[in-house]
């Protein structure tokens, strides 16, 4: 390096001062969800990040569905299904109603929908972008 360069080297990801929008940053942390919300929030993730979890919830989509019905549509056991569905019930992403000794999931309401469908066009779109990704 030579006596002219800038003597601050910063990594690619790196900044070479503590703020560059101060009023964005601001902003931006004015409207960030409490630490609890977050938390909450990433739990959700969490639970979406399963595969057979994911498989169940996507397999509400279509409407109520009982455990033996989960259990066909996702490949899994009928007790892993009702352990799965026991989370969900917990974080409120599903909820289940009672037809004498049956119970029926479906999805919690039109935001675990939303965040469903947005994750497949995300992906398909993805596979839209990026066709070398085998299927």
């Amino acid at each position: 390096m030579n006596s002219s360069s800038d003597e601050r080297v910063v990594g690619l990801d790196g900044c070479a001062v503590r703020v560059v929008d101060g009023d964005r940053v601001a902003s931006v942390r004015e409207r960030m969800p409490a630490e609890r919300d977050l938390a909450d929030t990433a739990e959700v993730f969490g639970l979406l990040s399963d595969p057979g979890r994911l498989r169940l919830l996507l397999g509400l989509r279509e409407g109520e569905l009982c455990v033996c019905d989960l259990a066909a549509v996702s490949g899994m056991s009928e007790s892993a299904v009702s352990h799965a569905l026991r989370l969900l019930r917990a974080h409120r992403v599903v909820t289940a109603r009672r037809s004498g000794r049956m119970a029926y999931y479906r999805l919690d309401d039109a935001h675990v929908r939303m965040l469903l469908d947005l994750a497949v066009a995300h992906i398909e779109h993805c596979e839209v972008m990026h066709p070398e990704r085998e299927g």
